[in-house]
């Protein structure tokens, strides 16, 4: 097992991953960009270094810096936590040169995953359903006649793509040279590759995704799935398992669907497979993750399995420590992501939290980096921590997490706290009746 690990995040990831060191009796690295030095993670770890000034670009991508940081502190291990560097191949294969483990898959499998193009051309390779779609295209041509093919609507998806850019939805030909050279040129410039795919545009579906954990001597389990069909702009705000829309039939196929993919590709770690479900049930893979997610908190809540300590375990060599037969399923958890943002402008609120209070009780799970006194930085993701509810029924997890919300005291900045509970509170909610467009047509009404 490793001696120390180094985290190269910040934030509730990076509180996440400490504490889960900390009761294995791992010592912890945290490090830090100069604006970040007051930060949680900072206070908790057991050493902490400063890689850079306030651009993420200068600290937290900076794999020159992490890479002394983990050199200086004697760390033998490097866990990613979620964005950042964590689907980075070029980074994990850094780690693996200079012999320090990285909790993470292997760089070849983030590399064929994290192109959507390949991991399709896998999936289907390993017989994972899918739909129709093309290969990369070659310019705004090629793109149209693939698009007459499979026929309209379609999605033109950029091959390097992630949190919900590099996407375009095309309802006609006329739409599409445009939307191709304007989507090309966004992930160009966000992702260092321009590169696009076509693929037919579900309509009405819900977003479901399913935790695999795997090891390297060839188990390959899942968990169960994750529903997170209530998203903006392709980002997730509120997730929940199980999902209201499957049942156990269903589980256990699209379950079985992302560990074909799995051993199709020898994957290794912890990873979430994601799937589009259709009115008639039908589901069809997206994409791969090959990290830990920002929900996985409700896998947790209802299976009992801690995966963070899942992925240090399989890093450090050692086997997944339960079966899939040993898999059960207990209650509802629903998860809602807290941002520090104007709800109704939709932009972020950075600033001083002038008084804080989480909230608490059974089943309340509080996943935060902030405390009264800390200020937001404008800096990075407005996300500043979670709140997850677990209960025995959907209803009974919708109530009690309508509770703490109204509980939770964040004053000084603006959050979507009364936001998500409008959402929780739509009858449309409440009976799982919607689709991933739903909040296109949820217009709350602010006090």
């Amino acid at each position: 097992m490793f001696k120390k690990i180094l985290i190269a995040n910040r934030g509730e990831i990076a509180l996440r991953v400490i504490r889960a060191c900390k009761e294995m009796g791992i010592a912890t690295v945290a490090i830090y960009s100069k604006v970040d030095e007051h930060s949680l993670h900072v206070k908790l770890a057991d050493e902490s270094v400063c890689v850079g000034p306030a651009p993420a670009k200068l600290s937290y991508l900076n794999v020159a810096a992490i890479m002394s940081a983990a050199d200086l502190t004697g760390a033998d291990a490097i866990h990613p936590g979620y964005g950042f560097l964590a689907e980075n191949a070029d980074f994990a294969r850094v780690c693996e040169q200079c012999g320090i483990a990285f909790i993470g898959p292997a760089p070849d499998q983030i590399a064929k995953m994290g192109d959507k193009a390949v991991a399709r051309k896998i999936a289907r390779e390993a017989g994972v359903p899918m739909l129709p779609g093309s290969g990369i295209l070659a310019d705004a041509s090629e793109a149209e006649k693939k698009a007459e093919e499979i026929g309209y609507p379609v999605m033109l998806k950029a091959t390097a793509g992630g949190g919900g850019r590099g996407i375009q939805i095309i309802y006609h030909r006329a739409q599409m040279r445009n939307a191709f050279e304007r989507t090309r040129a966004e992930a160009a410039a966000a992702f260092g590759l321009g590169d696009c795919y076509l693929e037919k545009f579900c309509e009405h579906p819900r977003h479901v995704e399913i935790q695999v954990v795997c090891d390297a001597h060839g188990n390959c389990v899942h968990l169960g799935e994750r529903d997170c069909t209530v998203q903006r702009r392709h980002q997730k705000v509120i997730e929940e398992s199980p999902s209201p829309a499957v049942d156990a039939k269903l589980r256990a196929s699209m379950g079985e669907s992302a560990l074909q993919l799995c051993r199709r590709v020898g994957y290794t770690n912890v990873g979430t497979v994601e799937f589009l479900l259709d009115e008639s049930k039908n589901h069809y893979f997206m994409e791969m993750n090959t990290r830990i997610q920002v929900e996985h908190p409700v896998t947790e809540m209802v299976t009992g399995r801690d995966l963070i300590k899942e992925q240090i375990r399989i890093a450090a060599g050692e086997k997944v420590s339960f079966t899939q037969e040993e898999v059960t399923f207990t209650g509802h958890a629903i998860e809602c992501r807290i941002n520090a943002e104007d709800p109704e402008r939709m932009a972020p609120s950075p600033g001083l939290i002038t008084a804080y209070h989480p909230p608490g009780g059974f089943g309340v799970r509080v996943d935060s980096f902030v405390y009264q006194q800390y200020t937001v930085l404008p800096f990075y993701d407005s996300m500043i921590g979670k709140i997850i509810c677990h209960a025995r029924t959907r209803e009974e997890a919708i109530q009690k997490m309508t509770g703490a919300l109204s509980e939770c005291v964040i004053a000084g900045i603006r959050t979507n706290m009364t936001f998500q509970r409008k959402i929780l509170l739509d009858p449309r909610f409440k009976t799982a009746q919607y689709d991933t467009r739903f909040l296109e047509q949820f217009i709350p009404k602010f006090d």
